[in-house]
């Protein structure tokens, strides 16, 4: 630190045309730049920001020494505070090592003005070529030395109430034969195990690229494009000889096609559902009165095949309603053996911390699972930087949000390297850092390299992990359909019927318009936003219940939140492996066990 002089802060003071002739009040600047070991232009900016504050206060000896007492001996004080709290916080590796260095140097600094006692043994003059100190030692042994919360936030206060949660490792949902299920890997460090985006890198989003420059018309496309290629499907296989315009007056019952849309912008419901047809049948809209049918689950965007009359041409009476076709599974070529081991998967979503805190606490306890159980393959979903944390949302991170995430993956990383399980990162539209829109490209980790172990995939996604194919999505769109859904004598729970529309409508996002917090770019959707085949196993966080259900031979799984608020959530863990059967009546499917535990 340089030496502060006079003339130093006369020149800094000039700058906000502020001029001080008093020698007396510049000794005095200069000792209190000394004594709070501050640089000139540091003082004068927290003099302008002090003055400011008392309506123009004139420089004297008189108002610097009030100027120390109300800012500089606080800042002291701070500083202080924050060199305890540096002492007591959690370190990460890298930190920890600089102390410890720093501590030995400082004995050996000692033990060199010092005199031995009588009867000890004097240091020997030498130092070992790969010297290891034993609290060194202990700490990297430590696992959760990695994964230091301080690392990641400002502040190392940890949630009470996360601290203090209950029920940790216990299981609420259970499915399959999950009795005598070893919830542990086969695989050795990951090895041989085939993970790969189904689409390929070429039809797959794989970088970042330009939006917001969509036009309406492309939109109407799309959305056209969606109704034509749906309406194929539900013609061939409900054998419907052609399609009627929907506004065509009939006396006798029609078929029509079309997307169902509301008459106003509130919410869908029984009297406000109108059908809007393609360009092919007349690209006009139509009342639908649902009074006759005893059953019937519609949202907005949902494209169907309704039957009824329409006598005059302004409101079509539906007697029957054509549900959607689902897709084929996947079937591989690839001949099963006989003692192959089933995989073990585990999938958790952000956000990683409590809501009253910045401390990844929630993801260090995730780390002591994996390194507990062991799995093949991880599956982490987003938010891992949630834009919707309370102290994200008021600014209160002294780093950048940049910073804070390649930390979090890197830690994770070199955490679970003992285990060499896969890595799978699926992104958020919550995550603060990254690309707000939808679909969204993955995450970019320079500083990873060309690690084989981590996979980095767009939102949404096809993955294929040893010949099982999962669907995958961090966007809420069962809380989205869930608000906008409506339904009339339907046996099955909402959830079932929320993923059998996403099913059938082929689509991670089946909602039209979409919730106001998704940015949708809609040609970018119509590529990789949609379901090339029904998957196997479909993942889909939400902030609802959490679940495990088979809907149409998809195993369909909530995870929930690894935090909820400030107390802990719950992640899943399943046991998967390919079957020989590829023949959809007889299929088997793939997931045998599948678990929603409390971290």
């Amino acid at each position: 630190m340089l030496p502060v002089t006079a003339e130093d802060l006369k020149t800094e003071l000039e700058m906000f045309c502020i001029t001080c002739t008093d020698d007396f009040a510049l000794d005095k600047m200069v000792e209190q730049c000394v004594c709070s070991r501050i640089q000139a232009d540091e003082w004068v900016l927290e003099w302008v920001a002090y003055s400011t504050t008392k309506n123009g206060l004139l420089l004297s000896v008189d108002t610097l020494d009030q100027f120390e007492h109300d800012v500089l001996n606080k800042r002291n004080k701070s500083k202080q505070s924050f060199k305890r709290d540096e002492r007591n916080k959690p370190r990460d590796i890298h930190t920890i090592h600089d102390i410890i260095k720093a501590e030995e140097e400082e004995d050996n600094l000692l033990d060199s003005y010092s005199t031995p006692a009588k009867g000890s043994q004097k240091r020997a003059l030498t130092t070992p070529e790969n010297p290891h100190s034993k609290r060194s030692s202990a700490l990297l042994t430590s696992p959760g030395v990695l994964l230091s919360p301080s690392c990641f936030s400002p502040s190392a206060t940890p949630s009470q109430k996360y601290s203090q949660r209950g029920g940790k490792g216990e299981v609420v949902v259970s499915f399959g034969a999950v009795q005598g299920t070893r919830w542990t890997g086969s695989k050795s460090s990951g090895a041989g195990i085939q993970l790969d985006l189904l689409e390929g890198p070429e039809d797959s989003l794989c970088c970042s690229y330009k939006y917001m420059f969509q036009r309406l018309r492309d939109i109407r496309n799309v959305l056209t494009e969606k109704i034509e290629e749906l309406g194929e499907g539900l013609r061939s296989h409900y054998n419907i000889e052609e399609f009627s315009p929907v506004s065509l007056p009939a006396q006798d019952r029609v078929s029509v096609l079309g997307q169902v849309c509301c008459d106003s912008n509130g919410k869908l419901n029984a009297q406000s559902v109108l059908l809007e047809a393609g360009p092919e049948q007349g690209a006009q809209q139509v009342r639908v009165d649902l009074s006759e049918l005893q059953e019937y689950s519609l949202f907005t965007g949902q494209v169907v095949a309704l039957e009824g009359m329409n006598t005059t041409g302004g409101k079509l009476v539906v007697s029957k309603v054509y549900e959607g076709i689902p897709l084929p599974f996947y079937s591989s070529e690839v001949k099963v053996e006989m003692d192959e081991e089933p995989l073990n998967v585990l999938v958790a979503c952000g956000p990683y911390t409590p809501s009253d805190s910045l401390n990844f606490d929630p993801l260090l306890d995730l780390i002591h699972v994996i390194a507990r159980d062991r799995p093949d393959v991880c599956i982490l979903l987003g938010p891992f930087v949630d834009s919707k944390h309370d102290q994200i949302e008021k600014s209160q991170v002294t780093e950048t949000f940049e910073a804070i995430f390649s930390r979090c993956i890197e830690s994770i990383v070199e955490g679970t390297k003992a285990v060499g399980c896969r890595l799978v990162f699926v992104p958020s539209q919550r995550d603060i850092h990254h690309h707000y829109i939808y679909p969204q490209p993955p995450f970019t980790l320079p500083s990873l390299g060309k690690n084989p172990r981590v996979t980095l995939v767009p939102d949404p996604c096809t993955l294929l992990i040893d010949g099982v194919t999962f669907g995958l999505t961090s966007t809420d769109i069962m809380f989205h359909m869930g608000a906008e859904e409506i339904s009339c004598g339907s046996g099955s729970d909402r959830f079932s019927r929320i993923l059998k529309h996403m099913l059938t409508q082929r689509s991670y996002y089946p909602l039209y318009p979409p919730a106001e917090e998704v940015n949708m770019d809609y040609e970018k959707f119509q590529s990789f936003g949609q379901m090339p085949l029904t998957p196997d196993v479909l993942i889909i966080p939400s902030e609802l219940r959490y679940f495990v259900k088979d809907v149409i031979g998809c195993v369909c799984i909530n995870p929930g939140r690894l935090t909820k608020g400030q107390v802990g959530g719950t992640y899943s863990r399943l046991m998967i492996q390919r079957t020989a059967s590829s023949d959809d009546k007889k299929r088997v499917g793939p997931c045998l066990a599948a678990q929603v535990v409390k971290v």
